[in-house]
């Protein structure tokens, strides 16, 4: 039976990375991200490694409605999900004291609205992907950060919406672990992708991981049976305390 996955921000960075991976090992893919013309172009690249379906479906997450989509263009494509990847996110650095509320809004709906939206309507799918390969289950993985786990200056309200992400992972795993539906979330520090190039002055991109070492872990993740639950991976940088992004 061929396996299926839906991931978010594919277009590039980590999301790119781990579509990759996926579609090599003949995965049938739903992908989304904001540019049209890119997603359409990855999912030919998609098609050309190895998945046997890729269904693009171009949105902007912090249009409520964009979950929803995406989640019925994978039902009526492959009608069941073993994979859920909640990877698309936005970043904005900032103090408490003057974090613009528009800014605010945007980072909790594209970065905990948008994910949980997309987990819950996807829940009958991934019920039925655990459901039919019981051994395995059906897997969701959410791309967190350290700073969800570890407090920094100036990214509290990014952090805050993390920490929700892994929050909400636990809990899945509470309710659903038992369904055969488990949920991990990774908390890296600085992944060296266009989203960290704000920060290059400060932390060059060879000093940040690879996007190719999330991709490992997913991997793993996604081999791991059903009766292995792995509530939260935190990833630090070499040459840190590991306490920062």
């Amino acid at each position: 039976m061929s396996r299926t996955a839906l991931i978010t921000g594919a277009s590039r960075g980590i999301g790119l990375g781990i579509a990759t991976r996926l579609a090599e090992q003949g995965y049938g893919l739903t992908i989304t991200a904001r540019d049209r013309d890119r997603l359409e172009s990855v999912a030919a690249d998609l098609r050309t490694a190895g998945a046997k379906e890729v269904v693009a479906v171009a949105g902007d997450l912090a249009d409520e409605e964009s979950a929803g989509r995406v989640v019925e263009a994978h039902a009526d494509a492959f009608g069941s999900l073993n994979a859920l990847v909640l990877n698309a996110g936005v970043g904005t650095a900032g103090p408490i004291g003057e974090f613009p509320m528009r800014r605010f809004d945007k980072s909790l709906g594209v970065n905990l609205r948008a994910p949980f939206s997309l987990l819950q309507q996807s829940l009958p799918l991934l019920r039925t992907g655990a459901a039919e390969n019981p051994g395995r289950g059906s897997k969701v993985v959410a791309l967190a950060s350290i700073t969800g786990v570890y407090a920094e200056a100036g990214l509290a309200v990014y952090g805050a919406t993390k920490a929700a992400l892994i929050s909400l992972t636990e809990t899945l795993n509470v309710e659903e672990s038992g369904n055969g539906v488990s949920a991990t979330a990774l908390a890296p520090a600085y992944v060296d992708t266009d989203m960290s190039a704000w920060i290059h002055d400060t932390i060059p991109p060879e000093a940040m991981i690879e996007v190719n070492d999330i991709v490992e872990l997913v991997d793993a993740l996604l081999r791991l049976s059903s009766r292995a639950v792995v509530p939260k991976i935190v990833v630090g940088r070499a040459g840190t305390d590991g306490y920062r992004a």
